[in-house]
């Protein structure tokens, strides 16, 4: 728990923001999978793809890298490799400096499909933000 004097006493405003936020949440979780869907791929697939894509430095991610970012283990991002790249959508590539490392790269038609979903989804986002800014600034009053 936390110290008595930075302790917040829950109202039911709170809630309602909390599920206002959630709710929010949720619906945009649900429009993502339609969107990917309509894409022609899963959910876990337009994730894959933007955890390939999102990864910072100059070098592709190794799977256990995606692991991390999808909160997924290692062999089920193994599997989840194996069909985006039976799809298309992803090659797998050994590193030059340790072979025991695999690194994913997103293949042309992968950069494609995301270069088409992402500009809505960030408007999207953007929403999400200002109600979880919303929320924020009314707990810290």
């Amino acid at each position: 728990m936390g110290d008595s004097r930075t302790r917040h006493q829950v109202t039911d405003a709170d809630f309602e923001q909390l599920l206002a936020f959630r709710s929010s949440l949720r619906r945009f979780q649900r429009w993502s999978e339609d969107q990917a869907r309509a894409a022609g791929l899963t959910s876990a697939q337009h994730q894959l793809l933007v955890a390939v894509r999102g990864h910072p430095g100059s070098e592709p991610p190794t799977v256990g890298e995606l692991a991390e970012y999808l909160l997924l283990r290692h062999h089920s991002v193994v599997e989840l490799v194996d069909r985006a790249e039976l799809a298309g959508l992803v090659r797998r590539t050994a590193d030059p400096r340790d072979a025991r490392l695999v690194r994913v790269r997103l293949t042309g038609r992968g950069s494609r499909i995301l270069d088409e979903l992402t500009p809505a989804h960030l408007v999207q986002l953007h929403s999400l933000a200002a109600i979880l800014n919303r929320l924020v600034a009314d707990v810290s009053s």
